[in-house]
């Protein structure tokens, strides 16, 4: 792999267009999290499987593009000043997120997330930018396929974690394994040296943003790397103090209590119309009674229980009446 005189390939617009519309989509999505994580919206966006499917959506289009981005910058030769340039911001903005999650969240900090993963797969993808086609193919699906074949309790380890080979993955914020990522970067390398191949290449290079939207998606995507960067502490530093003063997890508690409540009630084969009268009811005994502490803590005292038993009987006799022995 070695440098060669590059020849000047066009600017694709179409592609800067496509990093702002990750880009947007990242930022929407990492929003939606923060709210969540404090409270603002009910659903948690980080477990939420239909959140979650978000989640992978967008990151695929990032891996895409970085594969894309490969053929475009380097296909012609390796351009190793302008490579590393680039590589050592990215890895520079890793570890600047690896360090800000480990002191917000240290439980669930960042420790191989979208910038340390398009670090090495951007240097690891180099070796196929001008490899046989085959090659490429060979390994992508390799990469991708693999992970849904073999696991093993070693990779649920963090130390081994980013190869992707784990059963339970660790808590993390963010992680993006070598298998089966790197796997998609690689078909973004590769639907790339199939379009330049082709007519198809000159057209795509004809497309110019002509409207205030398409140059805005433009202008994000050619600063995309800078916007991930700075965008989740912006956000973070306006959400906390907005967080403190609007206090919303007292606003959400009620909501929760009704799902928790609900759930269960039904599990116990109540009819979810007899379910909803009881929860409610008992959410009003906890409000009345103040009962917060000892719903959230687990911790009750005898008098504290003494209410919470009463309310339980109060409540069932409003869904079986014959329970209601004092009439």
């Amino acid at each position: 792999m070695t440098s060669e005189p590059t020849i000047s390939r066009p600017r694709y617009a179409i592609v800067d267009i496509a990093r702002g519309v990750a880009i947007i989509a990242m930022v929407a999505y990492h929003l939606c999290w923060d709210l969540s994580l404090l409270r603002f919206i009910a659903p948690d966006v980080g477990r939420d499987p239909n959140w979650v499917l978000i989640a992978r959506t967008i990151l695929a289009a990032f891996m895409l593009l970085v594969g894309v981005g490969l053929v475009l910058g380097h296909g012609n030769g390796i351009r190793w000043p302008s490579f590393w340039r680039r590589t050592v911001f990215v890895v520079l903005g890793a570890l600047a997120i690896t360090l800000g999650t480990w002191l917000v969240f240290p439980d669930s900090f960042v420790y191989f997330g979208v910038l340390h993963a398009i670090a090495l797969f951007s240097l690891l993808g180099l070796a196929f930018v001008r490899a046989p086609l085959w090659l490429a193919i060979a390994v992508a699906a390799i990469v991708i396929i693999l992970p849904f074949l073999y696991s093993d309790p070693l990779f649920n380890e963090k130390l081994f974690s980013w190869i992707g080979f784990w059963q339970v993955p660790p808590p993390a914020n963010d992680l993006v394994p070598l298998f089966p990522w790197f796997g998609v970067v690689l078909v973004g390398l590769i639907a790339t040296r199939l379009v330049l191949a082709s007519p198809l290449a000159g057209r795509l290079a004809a497309i110019s943003p002509a409207g205030r939207l398409p140059q805005l998606l433009a202008l994000l995507g050619r600063w995309s790397l800078l916007i991930y960067l700075l965008h989740q502490p912006i956000l973070l530093g306006l959400l906390y103090p907005a967080a403190a003063v609007l206090q919303p997890e007292i606003a959400m508690r009620s909501s929760d209590f009704l799902r928790s409540c609900q759930t269960t009630c039904m599990a116990g084969g109540t009819s979810a119309p007899l379910c909803t009268t009881y929860c409610q009811c008992g959410l009003e005994g906890v409000e009345a009674n103040d009962l917060w502490g000892a719903v959230y803590s687990g911790m009750v005292s005898a008098q504290e229980q003494t209410i919470l038993d009463a309310s339980n009987r109060q409540c069932s006799a409003l869904i079986y009446p014959e329970l209601n022995m004092s009439q």
